[in-house]
């Protein structure tokens, strides 16, 4: 193999949760602003802005906020949304940000190498009971372990957080 052929193989991130919650909640948690910066960020971060364009070609711009003790300062993403299915499927591709939308290199952001440029995203809903929620996050085009680790860590907090949310009603 060579290092050319090395560096094109992704490692895809994919999560599934069930949630304690209907259908139509757990979708307004990607699609309703309020409900987005209930969840959006890692334990301890805030979502002080959800700026939602909620509709196949439109662009989202959130931001979250790192707690002070990791210097506090605000980190944005754009999600562009190519496919919407209600109550089904949600695909967009996030990009790092500006506070303006403006897309940035996530190496210049200081995230680790395999971090992509354009990390796809296809998140599928599907109710499994009365008031349960199955819900799977895919992203796609990692190119190394630890970009997807922390990612996935990142991820796994940022559900956490929407489950609580669903918890306290």
């Amino acid at each position: 193999m060579t290092s050319a052929s090395r560096t094109s193989i992704t490692k895809d991130l994919v999560v599934t949760r069930t949630f304690d919650a209907p259908l139509d909640e757990v979708w307004k948690h990607w699609s309703d602003g309020e409900k987005v910066k209930r969840w959006w960020g890692p334990k301890g971060f805030t979502a002080p802005i959800a700026k939602m364009d909620f509709r196949e070609g439109g662009s989202s711009l959130v931001c979250m906020r790192a707690p002070k003790e990791f210097g506090g300062q605000d980190m944005y993403n754009t999600w562009t949304y190519t496919k919407i299915l209600p109550m089904e499927r949600i695909e967009f591709t996030l990009n790092f940000a500006d506070k303006d939308g403006n897309k940035l290199d996530p190496a210049t952001l200081g995230l680790p190498p395999g971090v992509p440029q354009d990390v796809r995203h296809v998140i599928t809903f599907k109710s499994v009971g009365k008031k349960k929620t199955e819900m799977t996050v895919t992203e796609y085009g990692y190119t190394s372990e630890q970009a997807h680790d922390l990612s996935k860590a990142g991820l796994e907090e940022c559900l956490d957080k929407m489950a609580e949310a669903f918890a306290k009603g």
